[in-house]
């Protein structure tokens, strides 16, 4: 189970001018990889003459060490992506994806240089940024009667929580994700339910 956790819920679109030089840093939400390289591609045919489209992204929350990734494109090792997830980072919001694009402004900025610029655009766009918590949800299996599908999903609704999988067998096979914090009301009420029949157990 990964413990609640802020992630993004908007789009952001900021600029930084540093010696004529325009770093416009996009923020979204990002849930996977797929979204991050889609991201990628849309602001790449949105800006075909910038010299750079470099990228950042946390899949997970901001302070785990899993589930990002980073690409300089072109800008010298170091310079651009590796600043721009460390900004991500300690923006503190997790799922949420960074594409900074630059039009070179004709004077060279050096690595240093280089390095503020690009983790300063993400930094600067990240107060911009809104998020919303990310509930600890634990995965549960339930069997219960074909009778009693209509009451389950009641529950369920009650506890916030969400049908993952679902198989019609003789019973009705539910995968089911519940909030962490509602585990035990979960457990009452179906128990309260079915006179102690229905029993979550844990998902192999």
């Amino acid at each position: 189970m990964t413990p609640s956790f802020p992630i993004a819920i908007n789009n952001v679109e900021d600029e930084l001018i540093v010696n004529r030089s325009r770093f416009i840093c996009y923020l979204r939400p990002c849930g996977d990889i797929a979204e991050a390289k889609a991201m990628l591609k849309e602001l790449q045919k949105l800006h075909p003459q910038a010299s750079h489209h470099c990228h950042a992204f946390l899949t997970k929350a901001a302070d785990d060490s899993q589930g990002y990734g980073f690409s300089d494109d072109g800008e010298p090792s170091g310079t651009a992506g590796k600043p721009m997830l460390l900004a991500l980072q300690g923006g503190g919001i997790g799922q949420v994806c960074a594409v900074v694009v630059r039009y070179f402004g004709g004077t060279k900025l050096g690595t240093g240089g280089l390095q503020r610029a690009y983790g300063g655009s993400v930094r600067q766009a990240i107060a911009f940024l809104q998020s919303k918590i990310k509930i600890a949800m634990v995965h549960k299996t339930l069997a219960c009667q074909y009778s009693q599908v209509d009451d389950v999903l009641h529950l369920l609704r009650q506890v916030e929580g969400q049908v993952i999988t679902q198989d019609y067998q003789q019973t009705v096979i539910f995968t089911l994700a519940i909030p962490n914090q509602k585990l035990a009301l979960m457990q009452d009420k179906l128990h309260t339910l079915s006179s102690g029949q229905l029993q979550l157990y844990k998902t192999d």
